[in-house]
């Protein structure tokens, strides 16, 4: 059985004091205590839990409003109900500027007094219930930094021998791929090392439009990986010496695509996979696979494109043994600028076309 709320009176009429009490403990589960000395409550309040303090204002040994300071310095959060003589605006305001919960006055009204008193002991319950939550909360939370601390620790070694693994992963991973790349461009004696050259010429673009170290690995590592979609393309089709077919051309068109979905799965390569996507779009909207344009485009995408370019360009194909010279694949590339290519990515690569050897032939054969 739960213990009944407490209820506190400190009234000097102990008369009335007597009658409110036996009305009290007659109206239900209730146990009253009552004082007629303002001083003598407020110690039998500061040694015991009471629910609601019912006070007497106008009380010759103590002044009301000092008595509920003192109460509220030994529970700020007490409830009390002020018996008043006179029920004034101005007085009323001052009552509830200190925290008094409610007030009755005379003649007290039994029916109004009970409803009030039991409201109170709600609020009371209500409060008394948070106060040990946040305690416990507290406690709890001063367990859980404990631990936290603990866990921190432990984590901070494990996260090292994580990013150890990882990075061990990551590098198994991508000295795989990459020889699946070069083993693709090795297919063709004409495309061996293509994917080397591309790179040597986007990096070089990239240095010259200063991008972040950052940006130009990530350009390298698509360079590198760029052609992988090709895997899936027959070695008759790739090694063609004659014009593709529409849907031959089609098939060719895919490799991005097919690129992108291969390398899906390894999340650490997203920014290299969305390069690798947009490689073959043009800047005027023409290029594929999604025909983006402008700054749609990636500029590392921009600029891997205009390396490829270079170099399918500068080197013998299966569809044309003769390559264009220098001169004649940077007229191309001029030409083509604002169209096929990003005329920002163009001036950058033209500054720089003098620091870099086209004549990869030797190499090829």
């Amino acid at each position: 059985m739960s213990e009944a709320p407490r209820i506190l009176l400190i009234d000097d009429d102990e008369t009335m004091a007597r009658y409110l009490v036996e009305k009290l403990v007659a109206s239900g589960d209730l146990s009253v205590t009552f004082h007629t000395n303002s001083r003598a409550g407020i110690e039998a309040f500061s040694s015991n839990n009471f629910d609601v303090v019912l006070l007497k204002f106008g009380m010759p040994d103590m002044e009301g409003f000092k008595v509920i300071k003192d109460l509220k310095q030994i529970d700020p959060e007490c409830i009390v109900i002020a018996l008043i003589e006179k029920e004034e605006p101005h007085f009323l305001e001052e009552l509830v500027r200190v925290g008094v919960y409610d007030f009755i006055g005379k003649p007290v009204s039994l029916d109004r007094l009970f409803f009030i008193i039991r409201k109170g002991i709600q609020l009371h319950v209500w409060l008394t219930g948070r106060n040990k939550l946040a305690t416990s909360l507290t406690e709890q939370n001063q367990t859980l930094q404990k631990q936290n601390a603990f866990l921190s620790r432990r984590l901070e070694e494990s996260t090292t021998n994580l990013t150890r693994l990882y990075e061990d992963l990551r590098s198994t991973y991508m000295r795989t791929i990459k020889v699946l790349a070069k083993a693709i461009d090795a297919k063709d004696h004409y495309t061996l090392s293509h994917s080397e050259f591309v790179a040597k010429y986007a990096v070089a673009i990239a240095e010259e439009m200063h991008l972040s170290t950052r940006e130009i690995e990530v350009i390298t590592e698509a360079c590198e990986l760029h052609d992988l979609g090709k895997i899936g393309i027959a070695d008759s089709l790739l090694c063609k010496p004659s014009s593709l077919t529409p849907q031959e051309w089609e098939e060719i068109r895919r490799h991005p695509v097919t690129a992108a979905k291969i390398l899906e799965p390894l999340n650490f390569l997203n920014d290299v996979i969305e390069l690798i996507r947009q490689h073959h779009e043009h800047y005027d909207g023409s290029g594929y696979p999604a025909g983006l344009k402008g700054e749609e485009i990636l500029l590392g995408a921009r600029i891997i494109h205009l390396a490829d370019a270079y170099e399918a360009m500068t080197t013998p194909r299966a569809y044309r043994k003769t390559p264009f010279t220098k001169e004649e694949a940077l007229y191309e590339i001029k030409r083509k600028s604002g169209t096929q290519f990003d005329p920002k990515v163009v001036e950058a690569f033209l500054r720089i076309a003098d620091k870099i050897d086209p004549v990869k032939v030797a190499n090829r054969i």
